[in-house]
């Protein structure tokens, strides 16, 4: 679960580099609000996943329910950004329909953070 927990951890970083540059690509490459919807989402979904793995390690409980929420963030970020970021330099094509899929991802992953929120007991002092 460790090991999970820190590639997670790397690819919330990841994709806070990736929306950095897509905000910057969207302000003067292509001026295109889709690739800043696109920044947008990869740069929240980013502090999310950072947030997620710190706490995960906070708690006793519900640590399998965070990470898979953690990995729906992840893989319905990169689905929706991804097909948005296509779109913005493909001239709007639209792409195989992934940014609904990554949306539904997405929304899932929320719930499971919920759930996995409510289950989340924290550690005793000294344990």
């Amino acid at each position: 679960m460790e090991g999970w927990r820190r590639l997670l951890f790397f690819v919330g970083g990841l994709y806070g580099a990736l929306g950095v540059a897509a905000g910057a690509a969207a302000a003067h490459l292509v001026a295109s609000d889709i690739l800043t919807t696109a920044s947008h989402f990869l740069l929240f979904h980013a502090a999310a996943l950072v947030a997620l793995c710190a706490a995960v390690s906070a708690v006793d409980s519900g640590k399998p329910i965070l990470l898979t929420g953690a990995s729906a963030l992840a893989l319905g970020t990169f689905l929706f950004a991804g097909d948005l970021a296509l779109r913005a330099f493909s001239e709007g094509e639209y792409h195989w329909g992934t940014a609904p899929v990554g949306g539904s991802v997405l929304i899932v992953g929320w719930l499971f953070v919920a759930i996995g929120g409510l289950m989340a007991g924290k550690r005793k002092a000294g344990a």
